[in-house]
């Protein structure tokens, strides 16, 4: 063995426990945060059965709470869409479990297919649309909680001038 090993110099970590991290209850960045909604959005049997279609308005259940941190599931039947806004002092992580949702924001149209994943930072704003013929699913992490979800003109300026539909908002 070299005798200047990584294993040589600290030791067998394993061997070592008070330098392991323990494993956190609750996510604390990005990463996790992301890593939290692959985690719920892999395990079907916890969602699916909760998930309800509104022809009237997209519907939303709350599905986790964590300190400072909020899980939704939102539902989206054809036409429906978020309006253009921003999310306030949060962050947050979109995440598609069914269907295939349009997102719209100044810098382009994008679809976003099953599995499909936006990080976002305070001050991001976008417009979310079921552009599809069949209903979606959608499951969105907050960081802190979304206490305020102000409408903009911006996305939507920026979607007429480029020739593109305006989004039925429900």
């Amino acid at each position: 063995m070299n005798s200047d090993s990584d294993l040589q110099i600290a030791g067998d970590l394993l061997e070592v426990p008070h330098l392991l991290q323990a494993p956190r209850e609750h996510p604390a960045t990005v990463a996790e945060f992301a890593g939290l909604a692959r985690s719920l959005a892999a395990d079907r049997s916890r969602w699916e059965p909760l998930v309800r279609y509104d022809a009237a308005s997209r519907w939303y259940h709350r599905l986790r709470t964590g300190p400072g941190y909020e899980v939704w599931l939102l539902s989206w039947v054809p036409g429906q869409g978020s309006g253009p806004h921003g999310h306030g002092r949060s962050s947050g992580v979109l995440t598609v479990l069914d269907g295939t949702l349009t997102e719209r924001t100044d810098r382009g149209t994008r679809a976003l297919a099953p599995g499909a994943q936006r990080v976002f930072a305070p001050g991001y704003a976008h417009d979310v649309v079921n552009d599809a013929l069949e209903p979606a699913v959608s499951l969105h992490v907050y960081f802190p909680g979304l206490t305020e979800m102000p409408m903009r003109t911006g996305t939507t300026a920026a979607c007429q001038a480029r020739g593109e539909a305006r989004p039925v908002t429900a």
